[in-house]
């Protein structure tokens, strides 16, 4: 018993390696496909945190040690006071370009008030809200970049900073991975449905009639082929007469040469017959081949992999005009955008390039930290699966046009593979 016992202590791995293999364990569970989707999601809500708690405290830091710098001013009221005064002091107009510069100078400096009071925006608390905190996140490592939210602290440019080195690259390991996922699924929706598979009978038509073409096309080419091997044959063999006949006209032909012109006559025209035979047996063994093929073989295909099958460019530009369509049909109720606003702002979100001229409003972003409006939810949503859609629709796209390219490639192979035949 005590034996049994040590050398069960014996085989037990220390604790270092246990923990390495439970690393390793984790790791590999991270990177997975489910994984990736929660680290994703996971980084982005930490980010949310993480910038709130940075703007908010910085932001209350900076109202206690300069608190001049939050008192509203009026601008309206000081660019008025401030021309009053230069037209007080250029009553008479002497100098009326001088006096001009300095009006137009009073009128810029009220504008740069305007637009930077424009810039800032709402208060901290309503655009640091956890709303607003998380499409920021979001924007960043998806690199949309909306602009209407932006770190004004050093410590927050900082974290962006940081924090985006290693989004970006995460965030694209998320579209490689639900890419590929996504495509695998949407061929093996497209095989059972568009191509029948999920109804035999019909899928078994469908590949007799494919089968049915391959033998016309293959016919027709065989009896081209066969056609030119005889039209050779026949021109040599009419060639080796003519020079026979003329050789026996002049009577120069001995009885030796011409028992060697009748044997290199027999011995071509034998071999033209035995490539006439070679073509017609090739030709009736492609002739040959029986209209209804066995059941098995018709099962075989239609129960097989989905890896061989391509996608038309028409379906995969089909899926993302739905795809922005439906966003914009919701954006347009949550912001009261028409349908033309929502679907530009749908394909600039997607597609990365984000201008920023429309953003998520008040029904997304809630002045409340603590509150979620389900909107903003299906925004985030929307946003993360779309683009993992547009990029499945880019690799189902970049599969058919390898698979045409292949087709095109052995069309011109087979053309010139009959003009040297």
């Amino acid at each position: 018993m005590s034996s049994r016992r040590s050398s069960f202590r014996r085989r037990e791995k220390p604790a270092f390696a246990r923990f390495k293999d439970h690393c390793r364990h984790f790791t590999a569970f991270m990177f997975s496909n489910v994984g990736i989707i929660l680290l994703v999601t996971f980084y982005t809500i930490g980010g949310a945190f993480i910038f709130q708690a940075i703007e908010i405290f910085e932001y209350e830091k900076l109202k206690t040690d300069k608190p001049y710098r939050f008192i509203e001013r009026n601008a309206s009221g000081d660019c008025l006071s401030r021309i009053w005064e230069l037209t007080a002091e250029n009553i008479s107009f002497y100098d009326r370009q001088a006096y001009r510069k300095r009006v137009n100078d009073v009128l810029l400096d009220y504008q740069r008030a305007v637009v930077r009071k424009q810039l800032l925006g709402p208060d901290v608390d309503h655009q640091w809200s956890f709303s607003g905190a998380f499409l920021y996140s979001l924007t960043v490592i998806t690199t949309i970049g909306y602009g209407n939210i932006t770190p004004s602290s050093d410590w927050g440019k900082l974290v962006t900073i940081l924090y985006a080195i290693i989004g970006m690259p995460l965030f694209l390991l998320y579209l490689s991975n639900i890419g590929d996922v996504l495509a695998k699924s949407f061929k093996w929706i497209y095989s059972k449905v568009c191509l029948c598979r999920i109804c035999p009978g019909v899928a078994k038509r469908r590949i007799i009639r494919e089968r049915r073409k391959l033998r016309q096309l293959a016919r027709a080419v065989s009896v081209h082929r066969t056609s030119s091997r005889i039209f050779v044959v026949m021109l040599s063999i009419s060639t080796q007469l003519q020079l026979h006949n003329m050789e026996s006209a002049r009577g120069s032909s001995s009885t030796s040469y011409s028992s060697t012109s009748k044997s290199s006559t027999n011995s071509s025209s034998s071999s033209g017959s035995s490539d006439y035979t070679k073509s017609s047996v090739q030709t009736s063994s492609v002739l040959d081949v029986p209209f209804s093929d066995s059941d098995s073989d018709i099962e075989r295909e239609i129960r097989g992999s989905t890896d061989e099958i391509t996608v038309p460019l028409t379906v995969c530009v089909f899926v993302m005009v739905s795809y922005i369509l439906s966003g914009a049909i919701l954006f347009g109720r949550w912001e009261d955008w028409n349908y033309l606003d929502g679907s530009y702002f749908c394909f600039i979100s997607l597609s990365s390039i984000g201008f920023g001229d429309l953003v998520p409003g008040d029904r997304v972003i809630t002045a409340d930290k603590d509150k979620v409006e389900v909107s903003f939810i299906l925004c985030a949503v929307y946003l993360l699966l779309g683009m993992a859609l547009i990029a499945m629709c880019f690799n189902l796209m970049q599969e058919q046009v390898i698979h045409n390219m292949r087709a095109v490639k052995r069309g011109f192979k087979a053309c010139f593979r009959c003009r040297s035949s």
